[in-house]
C-alpha cells in the first residue's frame, strides 16, 4: 500500500475544560480516497478537517503527513481547503483570490493568473473574474472558494459544506468538476456535507457524532 497522505492515531481535540470536539480518532487517508464526512451540525466534522489540514493541533494523540512532509509545508501546494464560511480576501478580485495559492507557492504572476482564469472558467465564474467578493452571490463566492482550493492541484483536497449555497443543478456541476480534477491528479478528497446528493457521489462514508469518528467503509456508487 502507498504511504498515507495523513495518519492519525488516537487524535483528540478539546476546547476549554469540557468541550470534546474530537475524541480518539484513528484513521489514514491515501491518494485517490474519496470520503464523505457526514454528521449533524456541531458533531466535529469541521474540527476534523482543520486537524487534517494542519490548521489546528490535537490536544492529544498524533497526526502526521507521511507522504507530504511536516505541517509547515502542507499549504498551499500539498493541501487545498475550501472553508465553510466566507474566506475570500476582500481586497482581491475573484481571479486574484484563486491565483493566491499559486503565488504563495512561488509561481510567476502571469502564469498564476492564467491558471486561475482557467480554473474559474470550469466553475462558470468567467463573467465575475474581475469582481470583488462583496459583489458576488453566495453561490458564486462558494464556487470561487472551491476553485481556489483546487487551483494548485494539491494531493489532498478538503471541503467543508462546499455546495450549501448552490441550487440542485449547480451542486452536481460543482461535484462533476471537483471529482474530475481529483481523479485526474490522483488526489484524495474529503468532503463534510449534510447533503445526501453530495455523499452519494463519493466512494466511502465516515460519520461523526459528538466528536466520535466512525470510519466504517461504507461504499457508495458514483
Amino acid at each position: 500500500m502507498d504511504e498515507p497522505l495523513v495518519r492519525a492515531v488516537s487524535v483528540a481535540r478539546r476546547y476549554g475544560a469540557s468541550v470534546d470536539a474530537m475524541r480518539q480518532a484513528t484513521f489514514e487517508v491515501h491518494r485517490r480516497d474519496a470520503v464523505a464526512l457526514v454528521g449533524p451540525s456541531g458533531s466535529g466534522k469541521s474540527t476534523l478537517l482543520h486537524l487534517i489540514a494542519g490548521l489546528d493541533r490535537p490536544t492529544s494523540g498524533e497526526i502526521a503527513w507521511p507522504a507530504l512532509g511536516p505541517v509547515e509545508v502542507l499549504r498551499p501546494q500539498h493541501v487545498g481547503v475550501a472553508f465553510q464560511g466566507p474566506s475570500l480576501l476582500p481586497p482581491l478580485n475573484v481571479v486574484e483570490n484563486v491565483a493566491l495559492p499559486l503565488l504563495l507557492a512561488g509561481m510567476p504572476e502571469p502564469d498564476a493568473t492564467t491558471l486561475a482564469s482557467e480554473m474559474i472558467g470550469r466553475f462558470d465564474l468567467d463573467m465575475v473574474g474581475d469582481k470583488l467578493p462583496e459583489e458576488l452571490s453566495g453561490g458564486q463566492a462558494q464556487r470561487a472558494n472551491v476553485a481556489r482550493a483546487l487551483v494548485a492541484r494539491p494531493a489532498l483536497v478538503l471541503a467543508d459544506e462546499p455546495t450549501g449555497q448552490q441550487d440542485r443543478a449547480s451542486v452536481q456541476r460543482v461535484l462533476d468538476v471537483v471529482i474530475a480534477i481529483v481523479e485526474q491528479t490522483g488526489a484524495a478528497l474529503l468532503v463534510a456535507t449534510h447533503d445526501p446528493a453530495v455523499a452519494e457521489r463519493l466512494r466511502v462514508r465516515w460519520s461523526v457524532s459528538a466528536g466520535e469518528l466512525d470510519t466504517g467503509a461504507s461504499l457508495w456508487s458514483r
